[in-house]
């Protein structure tokens, strides 16, 4: 099937009945203590699920299922206080099968917390009351899809349920006392308000979830917040059923080795398209915090999702959307450098500080209505022909992708300024080796000789002091929680200059 004969399909299925989620089974394997964090105990909980989609829940090809009725399993993993915290549950999309909201939110500065950790770190998620599911997806990776025999008898897998997989957890765990069998929901009265959040390739998936419609229940949001990190202008092409696990459609993305690759840089780019195609349904509309990395632009096409596939003008962000762009910050995660063999030394910017403060505006903003900082933008170049950035796919004829300008130290120009930026030691953000991973993901650091360091500010006093002031001036503008300011300050005190 094509893309466009895909998209077709897909709005087709947006114009039937209302969706119909549906959970039946749901059996905790493994229940062991996390931890105590300010006052409330938590647990960590390994369950096995079981749903059921039928047509109207608009998943393309589940009507093909045998008796019209799709079966799909899967795991997932809880971290969940034993009693009512700030009710707030937080549904992480793993991304490649790794659990991403610890490393996110819960990572340390020093040493890195790589994807796929689950250990408390700085217990941000858990010392602010959130309840935490992580939901199996990606077929190849545990997640269990519905299959059906095409016309020529070849099975295929309804990567899509994978939608309906995340959403009926979600629902499950916020309204449901129990399954169909009477066990019992482990977070049943707990929670009253459902987040997600996606990384990358999962930030993708949400791009989709939400442009697809599968959002909304009985006119009634499923996630009132998300943060959507690192997704560039991507879309997930799972609406297409896959041949076999060596097929999967979730797993590969454009790079420079295969720029013109389709499925992931199609329409809709912008988030005011997303928001408009949920207008048009009347779908209640969530709120949305978006972050970008500056490698977003310079390796996944960020600036289509500003600017659209025509044209180098900003589209607008609607109202219920936040974009903050972390200027100088890296892609990936690096939590070593050993055996990378880039052409630069992998970056060094901590950005997990903007991730924590980004996840503590969304909760306000859902649960007290406290409007969250305005968007901070990196501003773009004119347009960008230079090798070194990925150049738009042949079939966007008049898309240009754009990359972040830089100033005359080397560093990348507006956007939210962490401190390691706002004083910097080194150019952060640099285009690193392009066919080559880790490089491609993780950007480039340049530190300054030691005679332009001292002669920028002094001496090590004087640094510390510029470090300290722009820390205050992200909490100031609520970009930055006091907790990460203070370490990021420390940080520099840290810092040991040459002679």
């Amino acid at each position: 099937m094509t893309i466009a004969r895909l998209i077709c399909v897909a709005a087709l299925f947006l114009c039937t009945a209302p969706l119909q989620a549906r959970l039946v089974f749901f059996e905790i394997e493994k229940q062991s203590p996390y931890g105590r964090f300010n006052g409330i105990d938590y647990q960590r909980i390994e369950a096995k699920v079981r749903g059921e989609l039928v047509r109207e829940d608009r998943i393309p090809d589940v009507e093909k299922a045998p008796g019209g009725r799709a079966a799909y399993e899967t795991r997932v993993l809880l971290i969940v206080p034993v009693t009512r915290a700030n009710g707030a549950l937080l549904l992480d999309v793993p991304n490649r099968g790794r659990v991403i909201s610890h490393a996110l939110y819960n990572g340390l500065r020093e040493p890195a917390t790589g994807v796929g950790a689950t250990e408390p770190g700085t217990g941000f998620l858990q010392r602010n009351g959130f309840a935490l599911v992580s939901v199996t997806w990606e077929y190849g990776e545990g997640f269990m899809p519905p299959k059906f025999r095409d016309a020529s008898g070849e099975e295929r897998n309804i990567e899509a349920a994978a939608f309906g997989a995340i959403r009926d957890v979600a629902i499950f765990l916020r309204d449901a006392r129990a399954d169909d069998a009477g066990r019992p929901n482990p977070v049943a009265g707990l929670v009253d308000r459902a987040y997600a959040t996606g990384f990358s390739q999962t930030a993708r998936f949400l791009r989709t979830y939400l442009s697809q419609g599968y959002n909304t229940v009985n006119g009634r949001m499923v996630f009132a917040g998300l943060h959507l990190h690192a997704g560039a202008s991507g879309q997930m092409p799972i609406l297409e059923a896959g041949k076999g696990a060596a097929s999967a459609n979730a797993s590969p993305t454009p790079n420079f080795g295969r720029p013109d690759m389709r499925g992931v840089q199609e329409a809709p780019f912008t988030y005011a398209d997303i928001v408009a195609a949920m207008s048009a349904r009347k779908e209640p509309l969530p709120k949305i915090v978006v972050t970008n990395m500056t490698t977003d632009y310079l390796s996944l096409r960020a600036s289509l999702a500003r600017t659209g596939a025509e044209g180098t003008a900003d589209v607008p962000l609607p109202a219920n959307v936040r974009m903050y762009d972390v200027a100088g910050a890296s892609h990936s995660l690096n939590t070593t450098e050993k055996h990378a063999n880039c052409a630069l030394p992998l970056a060094r910017l901590d950005y997990r500080p903007i991730m924590r403060s980004s996840m503590a505006n969304l909760d306000a903003w859902v649960a007290r209505g406290t409007e969250p900082p305005p968007s901070a933008l990196m501003p773009l170049g004119e347009k960008s022909v230079d090798a070194s950035v990925l150049r738009a796919p042949a079939h966007l004829a008049k898309a240009v992708v754009l990359a972040p300008a830089r100033g005359g130290d080397g560093n990348v120009l507006g956007g939210v300024r962490l401190p390691d930026v706002e004083a910097p030691l080194g150019a952060h953000g640099l285009q690193n080796t392009v066919d080559k991973d880790p490089c491609r993901l993780s950007a480039g650091y340049e530190a300054y000789p030691i005679t332009v360091v001292k002669a920028r500010y002094g001496s090590p006093e004087t640094y510390v002091a510029n470090v300290s002031a722009a820390a205050a001036k992200l909490v100031e503008r609520r970009l930055l929680l006091p907790e990460d300011a203070e370490a990021i300050t420390q940080a520099a005190r840290n810092v040991r200059w040459a002679d």
